[in-house]
């Protein structure tokens, strides 16, 4: 197995309903550059939907669940990767399945 590439930055949405986690994962990457590598924790059943819709959305790139070495039962929460874009849409801090209007 691939080992994966380590996160610039890790969003720990462990508990978080995907809105909430979004908005975290909003805050956390607000400032970072293009090309960042960007790691989620994420419990709830719908991030595997959620997170690359909103990728779609904005401009990041979804890259995916990130394998576990040595997947223990209970011991790991899913982790997803995505990359920041440079020319990503910005949604609203109140909000993150919206984008800003001009």
């Amino acid at each position: 197995m691939t080992e994966s590439p380590a996160p610039d930055i890790t969003v720990d949405g462990t508990g978080l309903l995907c809105v909430t986690l979004l908005l975290r994962l909003r805050k956390e990457i607000d400032g970072a550059e293009p090309g960042t590598l960007v790691h989620v924790i994420a419990t709830d059943p719908a991030a595997p939907l959620d997170l690359p819709a909103w990728c779609h959305m904005t401009g990041h790139t979804y890259l995916g669940p990130v394998p576990v070495p040595v997947p223990v039962p209970g011991a790991e929460q899913p982790v997803y990767a995505l990359q920041l874009a440079a020319d990503a849409l910005p949604t609203r801090a109140d909000a993150p399945w919206h984008r800003t209007t001009p």
